[in-house]
């Protein structure tokens, strides 16, 4: 590819406003353009995530890297990605119509890939620090929950109460999660909006956005998709077919289970997921999906349990 298409049209579900759909010789591809919403990453971001994608190709329905470069600010050139257009439909808009049976197909499907994700192992958790995929330490506050809420708590802008109940429960879920000692690849933005299947088939046929991967918590990508969308079939084919695809049994586990997945993994999805909604519940005011985090965190706070919903309003320092 030479230069970039001439027509670049944006693509919906995401709020980075950096990704386009385009057309090269005929065929569909997807451009994503490393702007200033990715300058944190530094100027190696575009080849991590082609590094990403090279490591997950077979094992994942990820996109064929198609052409990968970095910035050249003196020509105010961002960094640029450009991977094959994927088949299929966002799930998000799939899955309203689902019913329960449909549901536990797509379910099925869905935790074997988070299962795959668990397979591919690391060293230890940090992020990306090169295409060579290093690993980093992880940002400041962030080796345990305790310290990524008082990171936060300033952003959260809670009253006192609310932040005594969030801390209580920091506790209690970094307990749950001190019981698994093992590093995993995480995709980190595993939700229907990032998943595309067949809405025939119900295959997955896409798994796409990978800016947030890194090494961490195999209860992370869990979490993550079971987030928002309670849907009971559905959750119960990703945490059966989840358990099924994990071997042997853990150590340590009292839980009486014989895979490798504890029977209170849906308990440790959640905590994980507590990193995500904390740092989203930061910055509400940024985009939907950061305010639903949000009202969801404080009803989480309030009712001290892991696995509550609710649009809560938001009570603000007195």
């Amino acid at each position: 590819m030479d230069g970039l298409p001439t027509t670049l049209v944006p693509l919906a579900g995401g709020h980075s406003g950096e990704t386009f759909l385009a057309e090269v010789a005929g065929e569909q591809v997807v451009v994503r353009i490393y702007g200033p919403r990715s300058a944190w990453r530094g100027p190696l971001a575009p080849e991590i995530d082609a590094a990403v994608l090279g490591l997950v190709r077979g094992l994942l329905p990820v996109a064929e890297v198609v052409e990968v470069r970095r910035p050249q600010p003196a020509r105010d050139l961002p960094g640029l990605l450009v991977t094959r257009r994927l088949p299929g439909d966002r799930l998000d808009r799939v899955l309203p119509a689902l019913d329960a049976s449909a549901q536990q197909r797509l379910g099925s499907a869905l935790g074997t890939l988070i299962g795959r994700l668990g397979h591919m192992a690391m060293p230890r958790a940090g992020l990306f620090a090169d295409p060579d995929l290093t690993i980093r330490a992880m940002p400041d506050g962030a080796a345990d929950l305790p310290s990524w809420v008082a990171r936060h708590e300033v952003g959260l802008g809670w009253v006192k109460a609310d932040l005594e109940r969030l801390r209580e429960l920091a506790d209690r879920a970094q307990s749950l999660l001190d019981g698994t000692d093992r590093c995993c690849l995480v995709h980190s933005d595993f939700n229907p909006k990032n998943l595309l299947v067949d809405p025939d088939t119900l295959e997955v046929t896409g798994l796409v956005d990978w800016e947030f991967a890194h090494a961490g918590s195999p209860w992370a990508d869990l979490g993550n998709l079971l987030r928002f969308d309670r849907h009971e079939p559905l959750e119960k084919a990703v945490l059966a077919s989840y358990a099924a695809f994990m071997p042997g049994s853990t150590p340590g586990s009292t839980s009486g289970s014989t895979s490798g997945a504890p029977d209170d993994r849906l308990d440790r999805a959640r905590a994980a997921d507590l990193f995500a909604l904390v740092e989203l519940a930061s910055r509400r005011e940024q985009n939907p999906v950061a305010a639903r985090a949000h009202d969801q965190l404080l009803a989480v706070a309030r009712a001290g349990d892991l696995h509550a919903t609710g649009q809560a309003t938001p009570r603000r320092r007195a």
